[in-house]
């Protein structure tokens, strides 16, 4: 098995990373990698794998700090027949500054944790690219997503089927031990976790071989969704209880779903508005046309109005891109462009010239008042 690579350096980050910085890492890495983008790829697959494992440890506090002292066996589900750090998999920040300092028992006492109470399962974050259109009309979608599970085969005890963990006797199950040192003050009593059970305990003397006495192992998960219409770019659509498992009959975490929105030929999103642009000839913005007007709806008809001018706005109401809220729907916006030839031939120049001669100041209002404006700042 291949040695796996550090974290930061997956994301891309310095070791001092902030949460803002690594969340950004994170989304920038996802999207490069992300499955719907490289179909087939396994190469993409994997590293989109990695890059999810990586966010998982470093975007949980209590994770980041196991990491950075221990690697990936502080973290790790799968890592010794005892949990994922060397104080067992579920010992948080607290109790490893406690086995090693000893708390503040000797000096008010520390709250004491149930290492066996029920804990609620981390969130997890996944991606899913949607085209423009699903993201304006809605649609489902099944995404794909890694996440810690409890195992089928011990259901989370640690233990090998037919056998189940004892009580720690060092500790009476509390998986902490009283720890009594002579100072210049007297006895000072400090606690901190049972080296026999390393905090949780229970002792496994027959170790589950499918999660190593972890309870819990890396699955590959699928599940549908339904996205609503009206989504935007870079929104997050919680779903509940997909996450990683709990422990000890604690609920599950959330699954967190980023939506990526592809960008679309020809319309642009400005809030629930819809943008684009409409080419048309210089003899229809001069006379007037017909022309066809593409929407999220299909293709409508629109009547150019005689004498349109260079980025001309006309709005059709109510095409536009349907509120989250389901209650109504916001316009479209289509700017004139108007074509102006290049290369004309020698009768298609003549052509424009004669036109240019019929034409008087009444067709050139604006043309008409620079010169004017030019005269009483310059004169003749």
């Amino acid at each position: 098995m291949a040695e796996k690579r550090d974290y930061y350096e997956v994301l891309g980050v310095q070791r001092g990373a902030s949460d803002d910085e690594i969340k950004k890492a994170y989304r920038k890495s996802a999207k490069k990698y992300h499955p719907d983008l490289h179909p087939g790829d396994k190469v993409a697959e994997e590293k989109f794998k990695e890059v999810n494992e990586a966010y998982e440890v470093l975007s949980d506090s209590e994770k980041r700090a196991r990491y950075d002292q221990y690697g990936h066996a502080g973290v790790d589900p799968n890592f010794g027949a005892g949990g994922g750090s060397p104080f067992g998999q579920d010992m948080d920040i607290g109790d490893i500054f406690n086995s090693f300092f000893g708390g503040f028992g000797g000096f008010g006492g520390g709250r004491r944790n149930n290492p066996n109470a029920p804990r609620r399962g981390n969130d997890v974050e996944t991606q899913v690219v949607i085209t423009f259109e699903e993201a304006a009309k809605g649609c489902k979608k099944t995404v794909t997503y890694n996440n810690v599970e409890t195992c089928d085969d011990c259901h989370g005890t640690g233990a090998q089927k037919g056998t189940q963990a004892k009580t720690c006797s060092a500790c009476s199950g509390t998986g902490r031990v009283t720890v009594n040192q002579r100072s210049p003050f007297g006895v000072v009593q400090t606690q901190r976790a049972c080296d026999v059970c390393r905090g949780k305990g229970k002792i496994i003397d027959t170790p589950c071989q499918k999660c190593r006495g972890g309870g819990r192992i890396r699955k590959q998960r699928r599940v549908d969704i339904t996205i609503p219409a009206g989504i935007s770019d870079e929104q997050i659509l919680n779903v509940g209880g997909h996450g990683n498992s709990g422990q000890n009959g604690g609920p599950a975490g959330d699954l967190h779903v980023y939506i990526k929105v592809k960008p679309h030929e020809v319309f642009e999103r400005r809030g629930d508005d819809v943008w684009c642009e409409m080419p048309i000839s210089v003899a229809q913005a001069m006379l007037g046309s017909e022309v066809v007007v593409p929407t999220l709806d299909g293709k409508v008809s629109y009547t150019v109005h005689e004498g349109t001018q260079q980025g001309d706005v006309f709005k059709l109401k109510g095409k536009g891109i349907p509120h989250l809220n389901g209650r109504g729907r916001g316009d479209q916006y289509v700017r004139m462009n108007i074509e102006i030839p290049k290369s004309l031939n020698s009768k298609q120049k003549k052509a424009v010239q004669e036109l240019d001669a019929l034409l008087t100041d009444k067709n050139h209002a604006k043309q008409k008042s620079f010169r004017e404006k030019i005269r009483k700042l310059f004169g003749d």
